[in-house]
């Protein structure tokens, strides 16, 4: 199969690398100094040279603010059974460019990024296919995943932006605002520590991708429940109120069974 990747960012060098042994890959990027790693992959910077490659899939991996004009850039150029997919982690302005774009589609959403997953080892890692997409592009997606090893779960739009507000929104906000709270310590404990990491591989990543998370139109929802919880147990604390404070523990406890 011929496959072109639309950017040349983490996603999209790692599905260049994951695929380029089996398919024909051709990897379009504006800045070619982004493509000095990549190999065994054509290599474009213009979305004039994609008509002479004639792919038979679009795999859309730029950031979600340019997913959709990335798209519009190369389907001049495509032919009209190419399936073109994405692998955003918001789906919101999608759907309806879907719907009205004229070409069969696949949208999927791996739920690991590059900086914390180990790439070898993706057996405890979970990916999203979205359900209302083209039936042979699914196939593909669900192959590729299986052989990954991933978990693999199918969800519609609606259902998937719903998760990630949910699954991302909520540890991407507090880990925010435990980076915002914090001082220096010069004998840091192993929580610090290990939340510590977390935040600094979570600012590793692309503004955009943080900011497509948390702009989701579900996550303000998400939020206040951080508010509510944290407001709730702040009055337990000003309290002293120990009975407060176990009772609030066990509550947690049985939610992270």
């Amino acid at each position: 199969m011929k496959i072109l990747i639309l950017g040349a960012g983490k996603m999209g060098s790692f599905f260049t690398d994951l695929l380029s042994f089996e398919h024909e890959v051709a990897v379009l990027e504006k800045d070619a100094r982004r493509m000095r790693f990549i190999y065994n992959a054509v290599r474009m910077t213009s979305a004039d040279e994609t008509g002479d490659f004639a792919p038979d899939l679009v795999i859309n991996c730029v950031t979600l603010n340019r997913t959709v004009d990335a798209f519009r850039t190369v389907l001049p150029h495509l032919r009209q059974n190419c399936i073109i997919s994405d692998v955003a982690s918001v789906k919101t302005d999608l759907q309806e460019f879907y719907r009205t774009c004229g070409f069969p589609f696949v949208s999927t959403h791996p739920m690991f990024g590059p900086t914390f997953a180990n790439l070898g080892s993706l057996a405890s890692e979970n990916t999203i296919i979205i359900s209302e997409g083209d039936h042979l592009g699914k196939i593909f997606f669900r192959d590729l995943y299986s052989k990954l090893k991933l978990n693999i779960f199918e969800y519609t739009f609606e259902e998937h932006d719903r998760v990630v507000a949910y699954s991302l929104g909520i540890p991407f906000a507090s880990t925010l605002i435990f980076a915002a709270t914090m001082v220096h310590q010069d004998a840091p404990g192993t929580t610090f520590k290990r939340h510590m990491k977390i935040a600094r591989g979570l600012l590793s990543e692309d503004d955009y991708l943080l900011t497509e998370i948390l702009f989701n139109p579900r996550t303000p929802r998400q939020i206040a429940r951080i508010r509510e919880e944290l407001s709730a147990l702040q009055e337990i604390i000003s309290r002293r109120d120990t009975e407060a404070m176990k009772a609030f523990l066990e509550k947690l406890r049985k939610k992270i069974e």
